[in-house]
Formats: structure tokens, sequence, C-alpha cells
């Protein structure tokens, strides 16, 4: 029988890696995560997720006096057309009709009624940078690569993999976080995953395909993986793969995730194998399987009835860490197939939301925790663990958090996987009206730190602002079923808290391996999912209840929020001694507190001006992004004071925050990057007066 948390494998590096941790504890402070110095070499600053710069030019003093060192726009306006007489570069509205020319159903999303078009889009252009030698590196919405001079935004090469010709990726299509860097010598590749399903590597200096690595600079991810066939599409007319955030590297291995659509008609999908190759050839070198792959494989009698057989999803959709000095990976899986109803596949159904440490040599698993069982909330694990080294009750601890939707830290050894404070079994809510559910009895609550957002939902959770704002309230969750967290889905529709986007999701925290502080942007919002049994123009469906809405009510009169505020914050947590530091809401919600039954009355700070885009960590500022705040109500960028959490600086932005901003140092002088939304989104660079 599989241990229902967590397993440390016994192999002879991890056992040498003890040894050596033992060794350096004796000895002083154990070797770490330290972030970004003058470049930003990984989408988080490191493989550890800091998010964290130790340049310290930009302060508290001088930030409000940044502008704009130049802009760059997204290479996406205009793509390559071949004709019989050479190529020609146009529009990439014009390629895009000449495309659904050829194939009127090439990006056909079907609901299981209406089929819908869902065409290529270059607006969200939500990567974050690298800066190496000089150069950004960035990945587009189109999946296709670009270089671009860090001195003065010129583009230096552009590198397109044509994946909009293939069809429409899964779940969320035309996005891609950004690519990852490996160098040896005076070799440097570029690696990242596209909507279609390939990894691509080209030449970081010319953008030329790596034409040793694979075949012709890139490697099929369909290849091998069950229920994904290339030149097929889904249930809904999906592409069955594709993938939407950075590889990681790790030595020479490059390591991806995958994205699967997660709106099923089907319980038969393809599972969300991480997949590893040589950063050289791309020879493939293993594969991490998320959901076993046999009876006897470790996990697969937590899928009752055989449903490893045909259960996929399971992916880690997001953004991976690694240990580069223990050669471990640490993998933040997602939920199985059909992501609400679990009636097909019976059991704890490991690895779906569990964290993962795997060599990254072998693929082999050295400990696993998991923090939903049997999960039908969404809840899969959104952001890249932030490694980070402690000092927790007088001992040194190389440590891993892991943030969640369900607003937990979870934070383990990240050798062994034991957790750093107890996480205890807790009996939860069980009764449903979807038949043929079992909903698991227990699930994992972490005792320290406390959660840094609401959880479940009641009468008290409501808005109270006046009485009659409240009663609206009460009035608007009528016949929906509350509860606290992990309350199970019903036909009526559960309302849950946090809701299927977290709490916390991809943009992640920010740690500081200075302090050992843990920065964390959540979202207090919620989900009602809205379920029922497959109607006319769904006979193909195989699941017995399928997701029709994520946002099935309870919807407030004029545009009122449901719940007490605050609407966004940020939260500090001293990792030390899992206490929370402070907390701040992000922004003042001036949206909220002008509506015309609110301005009158005398409200603190609301939050709500966060899109969820990620913090930034320097040595001194913490730096957020908001959509809301400006000078003139637009987007802005926020400085925050690290230790108290009061906000002290704001700079006008031009557009909304796609991604999350990083810091480089060239020619001694910081720059601040981030890409912005528009209806041609670009990417800035902002510096200091000459």
């Amino acid at each position: 029988m599989h241990e229902r948390h967590t397993t440390l494998r016994r192999f002879p590096h991890i056992a040498f890696a003890l040894v050596i941790l033992v060794m350096g504890v004796a000895a002083g402070p154990v070797l770490g995560q330290e972030g970004a110095g003058t470049e930003w070499r990984s989408h988080s600053a490191d493989n550890g997720a800091t998010k964290y710069s130790s340049l310290d030019q930009i302060t508290s003093a001088n930030f409000e006096d940044l502008e704009i060192a130049w802009r760059w726009d997204t290479a996406d306006t205009h793509l390559s057309w071949s004709t019989p007489s050479g190529p020609s570069l146009l529009p990439a509205d014009t390629v895009f009709d000449f495309l659904e020319a050829e194939n009127p159903e090439r990006w056909a999303d079907w609901d299981g009624v209406n089929r819908s078009l869902s065409r290529p889009s270059i607006r969200a252009l939500v990567a974050t940078p690298l800066m190496v030698d000089g150069v950004l590196y960035v990945t587009t919405a189109l999946y296709r690569g670009a270089a671009i001079d860090a001195r003065t935004g010129r583009t230096l090469w552009v590198h397109d993999p044509r994946a909009y010709e293939s069809g429409s990726p899964p779940p969320l299509p035309w996005r891609h976080r950004g690519p990852a860097y490996w160098a040896s010598g005076a070799e440097a590749r570029l690696f990242w995953g596209t909507g279609d399903g390939y990894l691509v590597a080209v030449d970081a200096a010319t953008g030329v395909p790596a034409a040793d690595f694979g075949e012709g600079g890139r490697v099929d991810l369909y290849d091998g993986l069950p229920r994904a066939t290339r030149g097929q599409l889904d249930a809904l007319d999906l592409l069955p793969l594709g993938s939407q955030s950075p590889p990681v590297v790790v030595g020479d291995t490059v390591i991806i995730g995958s994205s699967i659509n997660d709106r099923a008609l089907l319980k038969e999908a393809p599972p969300g194998w991480v997949r590893a190759y040589d950063v050289r050839t791309g020879r493939h070198k293993w594969d991490f399987h998320t959901v076993p792959q046999s009876a006897d494989e470790f996990g697969a009698d937590t899928w009752l009835n055989d449903s490893w057989r045909y259960s996929g999803n399971t992916n880690v959709w997001s953004l991976m860490s690694a240990d580069n000095e223990l050669g471990l990976v640490y993998l933040p899986i997602g939920t199985a197939t059909n992501d609400y109803y679990g009636g097909d596949r019976l059991g704890d159904n490991l690895f779906s939301e569990s964290l993962v440490a795997v060599d990254a040599e072998t693929g082999e698993r050295q400990w696993h925790f998991q923090m939903v069982h049997h999960g039908l909330w969404d809840y899969d694990l959104p952001a890249a663990p932030n490694l980070m080294n402690l000092r927790v009750e007088g001992r040194d601890v190389r440590a891993v958090a892991q943030v969640s939707k369900q607003g937990f830290v979870y934070t383990f050894d990240r050798v062994t996987g034991e957790p750093i404070w107890p996480i205890e079994e807790r009996q939860v809510a069980t009764d449903t009206d979807l038949d043929g559910e079992v909903v698991s009895p227990t699930q994992p609550f972490p005792t320290r730190p406390a959660a840094f957002e609401y959880q479940g939902t009641s009468i008290d959770d409501l808005i109270d602002f006046t009485p009659e704002i409240r009663q609206m309230a009460i009035d608007a969750v009528d016949g929906f079923r509350l509860g606290p967290l992990f309350t199970p889905q019903v036909l009526a529709g559960t309302i849950m808290r946090p809701s299927v986007g977290g709490g916390a999701n991809w943009s992640g925290a920010a740690a500081d391996p200075e302090t050992g502080l843990l920065y964390i942007p959540s979202v207090n919002t919620h989900s009602t999912i809205g379920l029922s049994p497959p109607g006319p123009g769904e006979e193909q469906a195989t699941l017995r209840y399928l997701r029709r809405s994520l946002s099935a009510g309870p919807v407030m009169p004029r545009g009122l929020p449901l719940w007490k505020p605050p609407y966004s914050r940020m939260t500090a947590i001293d990792m030390n001694s899992g206490e929370h530091a402070w907390m701040t809401p992000l922004g003042a919600g001036d949206r909220i507190r002008n509506h015309p039954m609110l301005r009158e009355l005398d409200l603190p700070p609301l939050g709500g001006d966060w899109g969820r885009t990620g913090p930034l960590l320097t040595r001194t500022l913490l730096i957020q992004a908001m959509v809301a705040g400006g000078s003139e109500g637009g987007p802005r960028l926020a400085a925050y004071d690290k230790v108290t959490g009061e906000e002290i600086g704001s700079l006008d932005l031009p557009s909304g925050v796609l991604g999350a901003p990083m810091t480089y140092q060239l020619e001694g002088t910081q720059y601040l990057a981030m890409t912005l939304g528009g209806e041609v989104p670009g990417l800035i660079a902002l510096r200091l007066p000459r």
C-alpha cells in the first residue's frame, strides 16, 4: 500500500546529499538560492523561484523617478507567408485569414452544441523575459521566441515554430510564460514548449534551430504519450497537449510539463507526464508518470477500479523549481481529469495535486506529498515552489515552500520531504448529491503558517458595509451551498472560496534569501461550479457530469462585492518561524469604494487592484504591478517596504502589466522590464534618469 503523503526513496545520491547537508549545518549556513544578480537567467530569477535580485540602485528614494528607457512591440504583429515566388511578411490577421480559408475549422472549439472559433490572438504577452550577456529573451502569445537588445529594445532575432497553424492549444490558447536558458562553454541554447506540443531548441546567439537537437531543433512531446496522437483533436476539437510555461534546465537535462484540456467531455484523457531530454541531442531521458501506468506502479492502488488506465490530466501546467546542488526537480502537479467530479476516478488519485521531488538525471521519485486527496475543486498546485534556506528552531533547513490556490503554504525539508511543521489530516464534509461520487473523508491542513487567504464560506463572511447591502448578500447566496474549505460539490452549486483561480496562482510568491520572508499576493473571490449530466449533442460524453460554468452564481446586484474585504492582498510570512509578519491590501480599491452605495462610507483600503502578475523582490524593495490606482485611476507599478508592507512608491504605466516584472543591470544601470498589454502588446524597460 502507498503512504498517503510523503515518501523518501533510498537512493545513494540522496543519502550522500544528506551527509553533505549535515556537514554543512555543522560548518555554518547551507549554500542556497541567492536569486539573481546583474542578469536574470531564469523565469523567476533562479531555479529556486525566489523572484529576488540583489540589485539595489532603485530604492524608495528614487522609485518614482523611473522613466521608460525603451519599448519593444511584440514580433507577432507580422508573420511570414510562403508564396511560389518567395515569402512575404504580412500582418498577422491576414495570415490568419489565409489559414482559415484553407481550413475553416482549424481553430474550432466545440462546446457540445455550438462551434466557436478560437482564432489566434497576439495580445496575451504574459512572458517574463530572461537577460543574459546584454540580451533579453522572450516568448510571445503565438509561441514564437525573440531576442532583444537589453540596451535599446532592438529586435535581434525571431524564431517562429508556426504552432498557430496546427490548431487551438488547450486549455487557454495563445499565451506563453517564457523560455529557459542553457549554456556550456561557448555554446548557449534557448528552450521553450509550443502550443502544439513540441519542445524547441534554438541557438541563443542567432535564433537558428539547433540542428542536432531532436529532429531539426525540436522534439515531439506527443511521442509515446497515451491517448495523444499528432494530427488528431480531442472531443472539443482542441489539440491534445501543449505547453504554456517554461521548462527547467538542470545540468544537461531540460525538463518540461504540459497543458491539457480540462473542460472534459470524456473520462479518457492524456496523462500529464513530465518529460526530460538531453539539452544537446534531444535524446529522451525519462518520463515521470503523474498517473501510474501499470497495476504494480507506485500509487496505482489510489485509482480504484483501475481508473489509472484511462484517466489523464494530472499535469504540471505551471512552473517547476529545481535545486541544482541536490539534483532535484520539484513538480507542482494539477488535478485529474474532470476537475470537479471524481466518480469515474475513485480514490486519492496520486499524484494529482501533489508536490513531487524527482531526480533530475533519472526522473526517479524521491518524495511526494499530496495536498488534496481526490480533488474536486480544481485546487491544482499553481506555482513554482519556492526554495528557501531557513533557520527553524535553531537548525538550518533546506526548505521548499509551496503556495496553493486554497490559501495554504505547505513547507517541507526539500531533501527528505518531511514537513517543517505538522500537517494534520482533518475530517471534512463528504455529503453530495452527485451520483457515484465518493468524497475523501479527510484532507491535509498545515498547522503553520496560518492561511494567507480567506477560506470557506458562511453568512458571517458576507459583505456588511450597511444593513441593506448585507441583506442583498444574504439574498444572493440563498439556494447555494455554503461551507468550509473542501465542501463537496452539489448540483445546486457549492460556493467555494478561494476560487478555482486561487488564492495564489501561477504568479506565485517571492522569497527573500537574506531574511527568510515569503511574499504572497492573493485574491479573495469565489467560484460556483455548474455541473449537469450530458445533454443533447453530447452523446459521445463518457463522464456522468460535465462542467457547465465556473461562475454559476451567486451574483450581487449592481456590481457590489459579495464578501468582506480585502479583495486582494499581499501577505509577508517569516518562514523561519511560520508567523505572519504583515498583510496589506493590494490597492485602495477605489473602483469599489466609489460605488454609489459605498462612496459616502468611510471605508479602509479594500484591495482589488491586483491583476494576477507576480511580485519582484530586490535588496531594497518589494515591487508589484497593479491594474488600477494610478494618478488617473489607471495601471501602475507599486513599491512596498519589505519590513512593514507600507506602500512607499507608485509609478503610472501606459497599460496593464501582463507578465511578472524582472530586473537586470547593464553598464552600471539597473533596469526594470515587464510586458504590457494593449492592441499591440509589448515590453518596456524602465531606468532612472541619466
